[in-house]
């Protein structure tokens, strides 16, 4: 099924009898295998409203990535969060969807800086598990309005609810950036380094880790150029304990480095499947040196490690305790079907999940088992 208005996404969700397995641009295929008919909001296109100088944009949920980054970039603005692009690590083809990166809470490596998706989220339209259509927020930045079911549905991957329309705000580009690497770091020490550097004045937007044998240790500073230059320097200075640094100032270079960053350009060739760690900046390096791998890469100050690792290992043992969150990003039919993709929920959130699912989808259609 493909409705092309809400009303029709309301009857289909209303008149269907078995489960729904609900896609948008199909680019990112994370979560548990789901059994049922596809509904896909891909037909849902259009940004419905644009306002550069309120600094919002309004576009139905299967409007493509790309039409609402032309957009925003012909007023030299963009989404703040930077969502990350998963077909070349995926190996999937098609246009990722706006309502596709809210559905996932899909965020690149300026979170650490600007936040997640969901913090850029102002209002949502969408429909629920018994056909009702729904809406929370609204469109302008000001907007308080009940329980925020925004940011519970953000991240929901469609099983509370299947998004019509999202509203975002949105941020001006910067004049330039660099890039201030630290070489030579092992990752403890490395996981130091991007701890000062973000907790310096100095506006880092960014912080990420290869190891390997020539490790790197990279720091993005954005803003206008001369402010840029004087807060690389500052940088440097302040970092001088951690031996050598280097300064990459061409802007496209810099920009570069952090796309490869935020995609994982790394691990797309990669035997074996990937894993995606959420913990704690300071956990970052001890866990790392218990996944037994020696392919991975460390985003968010050391708070998120992206790994690789031969098929079917359970990598959730390996954190032996470790608070944080291991989500299985890529593997073969037979991993999925062995491993959950999310991490298991604590008995006391696993009841209040349930008690959400039944509420918005009390038929159980929507995306059933895909989270838990």
């Amino acid at each position: 099924m493909t409705p092309k208005t809400e009303a029709e996404l309301a009857d289909a969700i209303a008149s269907a009898k078995t489960p729904l397995r609900i896609i948008g641009g199909g680019t990112r295929p994370i979560g548990n295998p789901v059994a049922g008919e596809v509904l896909s909001t891909s037909a849902l296109t259009g940004i419905e409203l644009y306002e550069p100088g309120a600094l919002t944009i309004v576009a139905k949920s299967g409007t493509p990535l790309s039409k609402i980054e032309t957009a925003l970039s012909k007023e030299n603005q963009r989404l703040a969060f930077e969502p990350m692009d998963h077909r070349a690590l995926l190996g999937t083809t098609g246009d990722p969807t706006i309502g596709g990166v809210v559905a996932g809470n899909i965020s690149g490596p300026r979170r650490v800086q600007a936040g997640a998706c969901r913090d850029h989220m102002l209002g949502v339209r969408f429909v629920d598990g018994t056909g009702t259509v729904l809406k929370n927020g609204g469109r302008v930045m000001k907007n308080v309005t009940g329980y925020d079911l925004v940011k519970l549905l953000t991240g929901s991957y469609g099983t509370l609810g299947v998004m019509s329309e999202v509203a975002l705000k949105v941020l001006p580009k910067t004049d330039t950036q660099a890039t201030v690497m630290i070489h030579g770091l092992p990752i403890a020490r490395a996981v130091k380094a991007m701890s000062a550097a973000l907790g310096s004045p100095y506006e880092v937007s960014a912080a990420a880790h290869m190891p390997g044998d020539s490790p790197v240790t990279m720091l993005r500073v954005e803003g206008f150029e001369k402010s840029v230059a004087y807060r690389c320097d500052q940088l440097k200075d302040t970092l001088a304990e951690f031996g050598e640094i280097t300064v990459e100032t061409d802007p496209a270079k810099s920009a570069k480095i952090w796309s490869a960053s935020r995609d994982v350009a790394g691990f797309h060739n990669a035997e074996g499947d990937v894993w995606r760690i959420s913990v704690k900046p300071t956990d970052g390096a001890h866990l790392a040196g218990k996944l037994g791998t020696d392919t991975f890469f460390m985003d968010w100050g050391g708070g998120l490690i992206w790994a690789v690792v031969p098929a079917g290992t359970d990598l959730r043992a390996k954190m032996n305790g470790t608070p944080g969150h291991a989500t299985l990003i890529r593997a073969d039919e037979a991993t999925r079907a062995k491993l959950d993709v999310f991490h298991p929920e604590l008995a006391p959130i696993a009841k209040v999940s349930a008690g959400l699912r039944a509420k918005f989808d009390p038929k159980g259609i929507l995306n059933p088992g895909l989270m838990a």
